[in-house]
């Protein structure tokens, strides 16, 4: 026999969703810091593409396979550890991540031949495929319900991470040598412990959990999901894509089109992905203001303008308009994994790690296919073709209304008599 919910019971259990879904502001900042420091680790590499080009007379074509090697690796295995994670949550599992990352970047500063190359950024590979769907994971349960803004401000640290690797090549390890990649190795150590926190946290925040039921939302029909999956799937490729030909190539484009020193065009890379950090956080809060379909839409077609202008441009107008592409462009991807997330309740991790792995994957064979391209017709007639990616963004009409948000109902359970 059972008796209702007493006030006290209910009051009770308002205070506990009170306290689930407030923002950990400070776990996500953790994250975001975490996620900076692992992708200043994993930029290093492709600001080192001209050092191995030049030492060892490295092809685009072989250059794109470096990039292939590393985002292949982590593409294939963020799934199935994002989908590990849901039905079995590890505690250790960031830190250890990081560890993976750590040992990739202690090959790569030893790296002497091709082969080694590519074993190093296939450790790193394995460390990324770990950290992203499970900080992504965390990040969400830490939003307290702002998942667009959780999710931005954990991507805008990797973007900036992303952004720093070409400057801190620029003036460390080109002067310096490939050994002064060691120095890098601090980053990981000190991401290992802000990591150790927040596995914590988690670990707590889940006990806390136990406690509070989540009312699920209506469900869209399986054959919908599965369409507007694939949707989803062919925009991130166009932005993917053409954020390839950006991340891979943009410096030798820089240097044999306008003539610069190698410096200059690692800053001037670097401009650009400090504008694709700044779009990522700005992403967050439009999605939860305006909706996660007016972003993605917004943001992959509204760029059309930009990339088609870009190859026609002078070196000034080059990093104006850059910048332009770079906020706008990237806006997408915290609105695309909260959209897809949403669309699939229970399946976060598996959710983010399909999306980071495809971004992976994608400009992974994205980069091999340039580069293989780029041998043959050069750069400028690469970055002619990539200007018109952007125009598969009319592909979000197909989108459906995205569904009203699940509200969270706390579910006390009546005392047994």
């Amino acid at each position: 026999m059972t008796t209702a919910p007493t006030y006290a019971d209910v009051e009770s259990a308002a205070e506990r969703r009170k306290s689930a879904e407030t923002t950990a502001v400070g776990v996500i900042v953790a994250l975001s810091a975490s996620h900076m420091l692992n992708d200043v680790m994993q930029s290093l590499a492709p600001a080192l593409y001209p050092v191995f080009r030049d030492e060892l007379a490295l092809s685009f074509f072989q250059v794109g396979i470096i990039t292939f090697v590393f985002q292949s690796t982590a593409s294939l295995l963020q799934p199935l550890i994002g989908l590990a994670a849901d039905r079995r949550p590890m505690k250790w599992i960031l830190p250890v991540g990081m560890a993976f990352t750590l040992i990739g970047l202690f090959l790569l500063a030893f790296a002497k031949t091709y082969l080694l190359i590519l074993a190093s950024v296939a450790v790193i590979g394995i460390g990324s495929a770990v950290f992203h769907p499970e900080a992504s994971r965390v990040a969400r349960a830490a939003s307290g319900g702002r998942h667009g803004f959780a999710q931005s401000l954990f991507q805008v640290g990797g973007n900036f991470g992303q952004s720093m690797g070409p400057l801190l090549a620029a003036f460390v390890v080109v002067p310096f040598g490939q050994h002064s990649v060691l120095a890098f190795t601090i980053l990981a150590l000190i991401a290992v412990f802000l990591l150790i926190r927040v596995s914590r946290w988690h670990a707590t925040h889940r006990a806390q959990r136990k406690h509070v039921s989540i009312a699920a939302g209506p469900s869209l029909p399986r054959a919908v999901v599965i369409r507007t999956i694939a949707v989803l799937i062919i925009l991130l490729f166009s932005k993917v894509l053409y954020l390839a030909s950006i991340g891979s190539y943009y410096t030798f484009y820089l240097m044999g089109a306008f003539g610069v020193a190698l410096q200059t065009a690692q800053v001037m890379l670097f401009v650009f992905l400090a504008s694709v950090a700044a779009g990522t956080f700005l992403g967050g809060p439009l999605t939860d203001q305006f909706g996660a379909k007016f972003v993605i839409w917004g943001s992959i077609l509204g760029v059309l303008p930009f990339t088609l202008l870009l190859p026609h441009l002078g070196l000034v107008g080059t990093a104006i308009c850059s910048i332009a592409i770079g906020l706008v462009i990237s806006s997408a991807f915290s609105a695309i994994v909260v959209y897809a997330q949403e669309l699939t309740p229970g399946n976060v991790g598996a959710v983010a790690g399909l999306f980071f792995g495809l971004s992976f994957g994608l400009g992974g064979i994205g980069a091999a296919l340039l580069g293989a391209i780029a041998d043959c017709t050069g750069l400028g007639f690469v970055y002619q073709i990539c200007a018109f990616l952007p125009a598969i963004g009319l592909l979000g009409a197909l989108l459906p209304d995205p569904r009203a948000r699940p509200e969270a109902a706390a579910i006390a359970k009546p005392p047994a008599v």
